[in-house]
């Protein structure tokens, strides 16, 4: 394939075409990023102060980790967004890629993801590195700021207008609210007795850290079932 040639102008035309569409989809979704850091800090300020002296305070944190990370402490759960540095197509099979705003325009499959993980925020004080989290919604964004959601009850139900959805600062303020709302609602359950009867003598030796006693909102139980 010579360079003068058809076929290599229109190869290193596509390879331009499709690098300029995922920085945008990147770009745009590290800006909506960005909003949701501001308005999660503006969270933690407004509420931060206002129950610090009460009788059982209540921890409101805000922790920016990096570009693509920052976590939202309340009370005894920790949110973690986390925005993935590459962008993806929408596969073939979802229910959005029959809409016609995908029909008119492919390129709007394009999205970049941000994810929000729900975990115990004694899980990271004491660094019970053996305990687990679940994902509770992920967020698309294409190269319009048009989204859509998926995840557990407030946060996947509400959010599905693709077309006609746009990430702005209001949207934001409802995910990150519905987002919290949910892992409120999203208690601990003991974990079955049959999970926890036997410990070994190293076990109980050593420190929490490195106890086997993982600690879940639902160790033990079917996570989907809670909420399908």
């Amino acid at each position: 394939m010579l360079p003068s040639s058809p076929e290599y102008k229109s190869l290193i035309n596509t390879i331009v075409e499709k690098s300029n569409l995922k920085q945008e989809v990147y770009h745009n979704t590290l800006d909506v990023f960005n909003i949701f850091k501001h308005e999660t800090e503006e969270f933690v300020r407004r509420n931060k102060a206002k129950f610090k002296k009460s009788p059982f305070p209540v921890l409101f944190e805000y922790n920016d980790k990096s570009i693509f990370e920052f976590q939202l402490t309340f009370g005894s759960d920790i949110l973690i967004f986390f925005m993935h540095s590459n962008v993806f197509e929408i596969p073939r099979d979802h229910l959005v890629m029959k809409s016609s705003y995908i029909r008119e325009d492919k390129n709007r499959s394009y999205c970049g993801i941000i994810h929000i993980f729900n975990f115990l925020a004694d899980s990271f004080k004491y660094k019970r590195t053996t305990d687990i989290g679940y994902c509770i919604g992920r967020i698309f964004v294409n190269r319009e700021k048009h989204y859509f959601t998926e995840g557990k009850r407030e946060i996947g139900l509400l959010y599905n207008n693709f077309t006609g959805n746009i990430l702005d600062q209001k949207a934001v303020q409802t995910i990150i609210h519905s987002s919290i709302l949910y892992t409120i609602n999203f208690d601990l359950l003991t974990p079955p007795y049959e999970n926890i009867k036997e410990v070994s003598v190293a076990e109980i030796q050593t420190t929490l850290d490195a106890m086997s006693l993982r600690t879940g909102k639902r160790l033990g139980f079917r996570f989907q079932a809670d909420v399908e």
